[in-house]
């Protein structure tokens, strides 16, 4: 092989190596998508301002509440991720391996808004607790809480909540 095919070879085998590594931080273990392209519900919160809509991931399996939001470069204005718990639970979350600042929204198992982290420190693996026990967790990007008029308090509406 001549040295021009070897390093055609190799350039080759780079990009298949590279687009392999692509595919897998947008796949979960599963092979269902995440990021831009995954699949999402419909949110509404109901805020002193008004209806909120939503559209977010759902995250209600451990290995997906596990991995979350990290190594996640961007997240648009419309789009978060909801984590169900199906066992209501007193849930405390870290930003470990997540490049984003967040705010972190726990809602209590009626549906209601118990707290907000806003404006989380990406990457840092500080406790982020709920202020009671929650039924859910929505992270959204750093900011949107207080600029869509979120307040604890508000009502979720969303399948995983009592009406």
């Amino acid at each position: 092989m001549s040295w021009i095919h070897a390093v055609r070879a190799a350039a080759a085998s780079l990009v298949l190596l590279v687009g392999a590594c692509a595919q897998q931080a947008t796949e979960t273990r599963s092979g269902e998508s995440v990021g831009p392209n995954a699949q999402t519900e419909q949110l509404t919160i109901e805020t002193s301002r008004g209806p909120v809509r939503l559209n977010v991931e759902i995250a209600d399996d451990e290995a997906e509440r596990n991995h979350g939001l990290m190594y996640r470069q961007s997240l648009p204005d419309d789009r978060g991720m909801l984590f169900h718990f199906q066992a209501p639970e007193r849930a405390s979350f870290w930003m470990r391996n997540t490049p984003l600042s967040l705010d972190i929204i726990f809602i209590g198992v009626d549906g209601r808004i118990l707290n907000i982290a806003d404006h989380t420190t990406p990457f840092s693996d500080d406790a982020v607790p709920a202020t009671g026990v929650t039924r859910g967790v929505l992270e959204i990007r750093a900011g949107r809480a207080e600029a869509l008029g979120i307040q604890p308090g508000d009502r979720v509406r969303h399948r995983i909540f009592p009406s």
